[in-house]
């Protein structure tokens, strides 16, 4: 899942971005409103953390063009500003929802969260196959009743794989998914992720690899 937090206060964006980094999103991180909007053309977004107050192109702008582009991206605005009449202003203008600063992080995640859920396709709340369960919403992951340790980015790429139910995900749509915009793509880090993710998981394999296509479950 991939989140862009356009903030202009960099340490609050770094805050944010390394908050929902540790629940195994993937997030990219825009200081104005301008800068937003590149972003925006280049990648898909599920869920956009705004702030209202944008340098160069105001939030509202930012809002308004996330809405007319006829995208699933979903937008959780935040203001400094709490009366009713700036919360009804900004739904009014297409955001999904609306947090005041200052805010738990846990909440915004949870918002993140629940605001990813109607951006994709729902999805069982407990991927199973083969013998392998995986608990998305306590991020627990077992195989034939062993529990699996998994590191972050291992269980976003193991969730990714149960999703597609079957299907081939290439490593560039993994890339995509689970790694942010930092992440150089001649990479081979898709590939070292799958093999930690294989010697975890044990024998047989689960995670196959298609020559020249991707990887399945």
């Amino acid at each position: 899942m991939r989140v862009l937090v356009v903030e202009d206060e960099r340490l609050l964006a770094d805050a944010i971005a390394e908050w929902l980094r540790r629940e195994a999103l993937a997030v990219d991180v825009a200081l104005d409103g301008d800068r937003a909007l590149e972003r925006l053309a280049v990648d898909d977004y599920d869920v956009v953390v705004l702030d209202r107050d944008l340098p160069v192109v105001h939030g509202d702008d930012v809002c308004r063009s996330i809405v007319a582009s006829g995208a699933r991206t979903r937008v959780l605005m935040l203001t400094a500003a709490s009366a009713v009449r700036d919360r009804v202003a900004g739904l009014g203008i297409g955001a999904d929802d609306y947090l005041s600063k200052p805010f738990a992080f846990a909440e915004l995640s949870a918002r993140v969260h629940a605001l990813m859920r109607r951006a994709v396709p729902a999805a069982p709340p407990v991927l199973r196959r083969d013998g392998l369960t995986v608990d998305v919403a306590r991020r627990e992951v077992s195989r034939d009743g062993r529990i699996v340790p998994l590191g972050n980015r291992e269980f976003a790429v193991l969730a990714e794989l149960l999703r597609a139910d079957g299907a081939v995900v290439s490593a560039e749509d993994l890339l995509e998914r689970v790694w942010d915009e930092n992440i150089d793509p001649f990479t081979n880090i898709v590939r070292m992720t799958v093999m930690k993710l294989r010697r975890k998981l044990g024998d047989p394999p689960l995670v196959v690899t298609v020559p020249g296509a991707g990887y399945r479950i």
